[in-house]
Protein backbone atom coordinates (compact mmCIF):
# COMPACT_ATOMS: atom_id res chain seq x y z
CA UNK A 1 0.00 0.00 0.00
CA UNK A 2 1.49 3.12 -1.07
CA UNK A 3 1.65 5.83 1.61
CA UNK A 4 -0.87 8.81 1.79
CA UNK A 5 -0.55 12.04 -0.24
CA UNK A 6 1.36 14.71 1.99
CA UNK A 7 -1.06 17.36 2.58
CA UNK A 8 -0.57 20.89 1.28
CA UNK A 9 0.05 24.05 3.75
CA UNK A 10 -2.54 26.64 4.47
CA UNK A 11 -2.62 30.20 4.90
CA UNK A 12 -3.16 31.62 8.07
CA UNK A 13 -4.05 35.23 8.78
CA UNK A 14 -4.14 36.02 12.58
CA UNK A 15 -3.85 39.13 14.36
CA UNK A 16 -0.92 39.35 16.68
CA UNK A 17 -0.85 41.51 19.14
CA UNK A 18 -2.21 44.53 17.09
CA UNK A 19 -0.78 43.14 13.71
CA UNK A 20 -2.43 41.33 11.19
CA UNK A 21 0.03 39.02 9.85
CA UNK A 22 -0.45 35.68 7.25
CA UNK A 23 2.09 32.42 7.53
CA UNK A 24 1.87 29.44 5.94
CA UNK A 25 1.00 26.14 8.24
CA UNK A 26 1.27 22.56 7.95
CA UNK A 27 -2.86 21.50 9.03
CA UNK A 28 -1.25 19.74 12.09
CA UNK A 29 0.55 22.53 13.60
CA UNK A 30 -0.58 23.05 16.69
CA UNK A 31 -0.92 27.18 17.35
CA UNK A 32 1.52 27.51 20.03
CA UNK A 33 4.04 26.18 17.50
CA UNK A 34 3.14 28.79 14.58
CA UNK A 35 3.08 31.59 16.78
CA UNK A 36 6.56 30.72 17.96
CA UNK A 37 7.83 29.34 14.82
CA UNK A 38 5.92 30.81 11.78
CA UNK A 39 5.30 34.39 13.15
CA UNK A 40 7.82 34.69 16.15
CA UNK A 41 5.91 35.20 18.97
CA UNK A 42 8.11 33.84 21.27
CA UNK A 43 5.83 34.66 24.53
CA UNK A 44 3.23 32.15 24.58
CA UNK A 45 5.65 29.05 25.65
CA UNK A 46 6.06 25.26 25.09
CA UNK A 47 5.22 23.17 28.34
CA UNK A 48 3.65 20.41 28.44
CA UNK A 49 1.65 20.33 25.00
CA UNK A 50 -1.43 18.65 26.74
CA UNK A 51 -3.26 21.83 28.43
CA UNK A 52 -2.06 20.98 31.65
CA UNK A 53 0.77 23.39 32.79
CA UNK A 54 -1.09 26.85 30.78
CA UNK A 55 2.55 28.18 29.62
CA UNK A 56 1.22 28.48 26.38
CA UNK A 57 -2.08 30.70 27.39
CA UNK A 58 -2.70 33.45 25.09
CA UNK A 59 -6.11 35.56 24.34
CA UNK A 60 -8.17 34.46 21.75
CA UNK A 61 -10.98 36.98 20.68
CA UNK A 62 -10.38 38.16 24.21
CA UNK A 63 -10.85 34.69 25.85
CA UNK A 64 -7.80 33.02 27.51
CA UNK A 65 -6.79 29.23 25.68
CA UNK A 66 -4.32 27.06 25.66
CA UNK A 67 -2.64 27.51 22.35
CA UNK A 68 -1.17 24.08 22.71
CA UNK A 69 -4.84 22.14 22.14
CA UNK A 70 -5.81 23.83 19.53
CA UNK A 71 -4.64 24.15 15.69
CA UNK A 72 -3.35 27.12 13.99
CA UNK A 73 -5.94 26.62 11.00
CA UNK A 74 -9.01 26.31 13.35
CA UNK A 75 -7.90 30.31 14.43
CA UNK A 76 -7.75 31.63 10.94
CA UNK A 77 -9.20 35.41 11.21
CA UNK A 78 -8.98 35.56 15.04
CA UNK A 79 -7.19 37.89 16.95
CA UNK A 80 -4.89 36.56 19.63
CA UNK A 81 -3.03 38.31 21.75
CA UNK A 82 -0.25 37.09 23.81
CA UNK A 83 1.76 38.14 27.15
CA UNK A 84 3.88 40.76 24.77
CA UNK A 85 0.79 42.52 23.57
CA UNK A 86 -0.64 42.85 27.20
CA UNK A 87 1.79 45.57 28.04
CA UNK A 88 0.55 48.32 25.98
CA UNK A 89 -2.88 48.04 27.44
CA UNK A 90 -4.69 48.82 30.91
CA UNK A 91 -5.08 45.91 32.22
CA UNK A 92 -1.86 44.17 31.06
CA UNK A 93 0.16 47.22 31.94
CA UNK A 94 -1.46 47.02 35.79
CA UNK A 95 -0.47 43.12 35.79
CA UNK A 96 2.99 43.81 34.79
CA UNK A 97 3.34 46.46 37.19
CA UNK A 98 1.98 44.16 40.03
CA UNK A 99 3.66 41.14 39.59
CA UNK A 100 6.64 43.18 39.95
CA UNK A 101 5.16 44.67 43.06
CA UNK A 102 4.15 41.37 45.00
CA UNK A 103 6.97 39.34 44.05
CA UNK A 104 4.80 37.27 41.49
CA UNK A 105 7.71 36.82 39.06
CA UNK A 106 9.83 33.94 39.16
CA UNK A 107 11.69 32.28 36.47
CA UNK A 108 8.98 33.32 34.30
CA UNK A 109 8.24 30.29 32.05
CA UNK A 110 4.84 30.10 33.74
CA UNK A 111 4.23 34.29 33.40
CA UNK A 112 3.18 34.81 30.17
CA UNK A 113 0.25 31.99 30.77
CA UNK A 114 -0.50 33.83 33.91
CA UNK A 115 -1.08 36.58 32.48
CA UNK A 116 -2.93 36.27 30.10
CA UNK A 117 -5.23 34.01 31.84
CA UNK A 118 -5.25 37.26 34.78
CA UNK A 119 -6.46 39.72 31.83
CA UNK A 120 -8.82 37.98 30.71
CA UNK A 121 -10.73 37.50 34.12
CA UNK A 122 -9.83 41.21 35.44
CA UNK A 123 -11.10 42.35 31.44
CA UNK A 124 -14.93 39.83 32.34
CA UNK A 125 -14.51 40.89 36.37
CA UNK A 126 -12.90 43.97 37.26
CA UNK A 127 -13.45 43.31 41.20
CA UNK A 128 -12.70 39.10 41.47
CA UNK A 129 -11.94 37.08 45.61
CA UNK A 130 -9.47 35.25 45.93
CA UNK A 131 -11.72 31.91 44.90
CA UNK A 132 -12.22 34.07 41.47
CA UNK A 133 -8.97 34.35 41.22
CA UNK A 134 -7.24 31.07 41.88
CA UNK A 135 -10.21 29.69 39.76
CA UNK A 136 -9.23 31.88 36.44
CA UNK A 137 -5.70 30.39 37.03
CA UNK A 138 -6.62 26.61 37.98
CA UNK A 139 -4.82 25.46 34.57
CA UNK A 140 -1.90 27.55 35.17
CA UNK A 141 1.00 25.81 36.97
CA UNK A 142 4.12 27.18 37.97
CA UNK A 143 7.02 25.26 39.89
CA UNK A 144 9.40 28.05 40.83
CA UNK A 145 7.40 29.66 43.75
CA UNK A 146 4.35 28.84 45.41
CA UNK A 147 0.95 30.61 44.14
CA UNK A 148 0.42 33.34 47.31
CA UNK A 149 2.68 35.79 45.57
CA UNK A 150 0.91 35.31 41.92
CA UNK A 151 -2.52 35.37 43.67
CA UNK A 152 -1.18 38.34 45.45
CA UNK A 153 -0.14 40.08 42.30
CA UNK A 154 -3.66 39.60 40.11
CA UNK A 155 -5.50 41.02 43.19
CA UNK A 156 -3.66 44.00 43.80
CA UNK A 157 -3.86 44.76 39.92
CA UNK A 158 -7.55 44.54 40.33
CA UNK A 159 -7.23 46.97 43.00
CA UNK A 160 -4.91 49.15 41.67
CA UNK A 161 -7.14 49.29 38.48
CA UNK A 162 -10.18 50.16 40.55
CA UNK A 163 -8.67 52.93 42.36
CA UNK A 164 -7.60 54.52 38.97
CA UNK A 165 -11.12 54.41 37.69
CA UNK A 166 -13.33 54.57 40.57
CA UNK A 167 -16.90 53.73 39.71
Amino acid sequence: MAGSAPVPNTAVTLTIDGVERTASVEPRDLLVLALREKFGATAPHVGCESGRCGACTVLLDGTPVKSCMMLAVQVNGSEVTTAAGLGPHRIGSALQAAFKAAHGLQCGYCTPGMLASASGLLAKNPNPNEDEVRQALRGNLCRCTGYQHILDAVLLAAENLREAEPA
